[in-house]
């Protein structure tokens, strides 16, 4: 990432997983004006239910974290967030904002994007299962307790607390 997108010093962190190194430069954003949309490969959303946060369980990993996933073939970011949001917690997506993009850098050298949002929603009804089947559970939290569930450092704080601040305004 370069200046022209933001003259922000990124949050940096490396993530390993499975003995490989992913290294992390995360930087808060208004629009996406100035990315390669090209390189985005995720987007996920702090995602907000009247004041209850909501969290989704990969089943698969056994882990808490947000709602989204990846663009398929000829989705913009809109389409493919509220996608995502719909498949994974049953919820419509009413107002979204973005929040932030993470570069990551992979361990064979490759650049991508995950873009993070803030949003409401509202349930079209129960959970009932993902069609991916990786999702397997929705929860509704307090936000402040989302430590409780997932924990991603100085970068994952910034993201909630960003989320947390603006979500009167959506």
């Amino acid at each position: 990432m370069d200046d022209r997108i933001t003259k922000d010093a990124p949050l940096v962190a490396d993530y390993h997983d499975k003995g490989k190194i992913y290294k992390f430069r995360y930087y808060e954003l208004g629009n996406y004006d100035r990315l390669d949309l090209n390189m985005v490969r995720q987007i996920y959303g702090v995602c907000f239910y009247l004041d209850q946060m909501v969290i989704v369980l990969n089943g698969k990993k056994r882990t808490w974290g947000l709602a989204g996933g990846t663009p398929k073939e000829g989705e913009n970011i809109q389409q493919a967030f509220e996608r995502e949001v719909q498949e994974e917690t049953n919820m419509q997506v009413l107002r979204w904002r973005l929040i932030g993009v993470q570069e990551v850098t992979d361990p064979n050298g490759s650049v991508y994007y995950q873009l993070r949002v803030a949003c409401k929603v509202k349930p079209f009804g129960d959970f009932v299962s993902d069609p991916g089947g990786v999702i397997t559970e929705v929860k509704f939290i307090d936000p402040r307790d989302y430590k409780n569930y997932f924990n991603w450092g100085e970068i994952g704080e910034q993201i909630i607390n960003r989320a947390n601040q603006i979500k009167s305004k959506l």
